[in-house]
């Protein structure tokens, strides 16, 4: 078992992949075991996306012969997908049951994502969030809803209902607070009907990499001294201050009422953990991301290059927070509003969500013809 992973999950971050598909969950596959993973590098949950699956049943022969029996039966090819999809996510539940059980209940978990055309509209992702959660039916499931406006309140609503939540593409500390409270008014409204909330659990996905990626070439464009020393910084930055607002929701009174009564709070997960830039250190985005109670999802290459290279440095956000709003504000005084960056990325990963979701319906139609 990699020292390094070991390290980190020690350290109160859990260590889960962000990949799913048919080959990981069977021996000789062509990508590593998910079992492997389990036991050898740390790896304690996983999370997928549209783009994730839509990889996965198009390049893998191992879904033929249930999308033809599917397409046999008269499905269409959405539902198809579903039942595809939902099967895979069933099967990794069960592959991390023990996970789940020797965790409490706190990592074990996978994820899937309500369909990306839903963004905006808050009744239909609730509506199949419900069918999902009923559908897979296993307690180490995590609805992934994106923490739009219109997201917001189908999180509370589905929190209120029991069920577990992934909030995904969140990209400003801004809108992570509405996630958060979001989330904690669900609980609250559970708690007022005397409701069990010892069996949800929650994490929200701050995105990484992208805010460097959108934000470094304005600041190359820039080209001023102050500009290019900033280079790499804004999206560590953005989260230490994501897990500031954390620990002081942690600590707040309105938070011990209903730990008191058994909730667990909503982790920090931080996604899109793989390193863009190639002259930046492949390890960054989780070495630098390492403090208690988060959860960090990457992918197989980023897994690879921590277990090769990375360098453990402990708690890696807690006490960093001055640092972090210098660097927010610096970026601000030369024109660049991390809001502002946010609400495009935004846009943009919704986008980045549907245009692999509507290629797999196309190639799930062509495919049952």
């Amino acid at each position: 078992m990699s020292k390094t992973l070991a390290q980190i999950s020690q350290a109160g971050t859990s260590i889960w992949l962000d990949d799913l598909s048919r080959e990981r969950m069977i021996d000789n596959g062509k990508s590593r075991s998910l079992k492997s993973l389990i036991s050898e590098e740390s790896v304690v949950g996983v999370t997928t996306n549209p783009a994730i699956f839509s990889s996965s049943i198009s390049q893998s022969a191992l879904y033929s012969d249930d999308l033809k029996a599917l397409a046999a039966k008269g499905f269409s090819a959405e539902q198809i997908i579903t039942e595809l999809t939902c099967s895979d996510v069933a099967k990794a539940c069960d592959l991390f049951k023990e996970v789940f059980l020797s965790s409490g209940g706190v990592d074990g978990r996978v994820s899937i994502e309500v369909d990306p055309r839903f963004a905006r509209d808050t009744q239909k992702t609730i509506a199949q969030a419900r069918d999902l959660w009923g559908k897979i039916d296993r307690p180490n499931l995590l609805i992934k809803v994106p923490a739009t406006i219109e997201g917001l309140p189908a999180i509370e609503t589905l929190i209120s209902e029991g069920i577990s939540v992934n909030v995904t593409i969140i990209f400003s500390t801004k809108r992570y607070e509405q996630v958060l409270d979001a989330f904690i008014k669900g609980l609250e409204a559970r708690a007022s009907k005397s409701l069990p909330l010892s069996d949800i659990h929650s994490v929200a996905s701050f995105f990484i990499s992208r805010v460097d990626t959108e934000i470094d070439p304005r600041l190359k464009a820039s080209a001023s001294n102050e500009a290019l020393s900033l280079l790499g910084k804004a999206a560590i930055a953005n989260a230490h201050l994501a897990y500031e607002h954390f620990e002081g929701v942690l600590n707040s009174h309105r938070w011990q009422v209903l730990a008191k009564l058994g909730a667990n709070i909503q982790r920090p997960l931080w996604a899109s953990t793989g390193v863009k830039d190639p002259n930046y250190d492949p390890t960054q985005y989780v070495m630098e991301l390492v403090a208690p109670l988060c959860v960090n999802t990457m992918p197989e290459q980023t897994l690879n290059a921590v277990k090769a290279q990375g360098e453990f440095k402990g708690n890696s956000i807690s006490g960093k927070y001055i640092d972090a709003a210098g660097v927010i504000n610096q970026l601000a005084s030369i024109g660049i509003d991390i809001e502002e960056v946010a609400e495009k990325l935004e846009r943009e990963g919704i986008d980045k969500f549907i245009k692999p979701w509507l290629e797999l319906i196309g190639n799930v139609e062509a495919a049952s013809k």
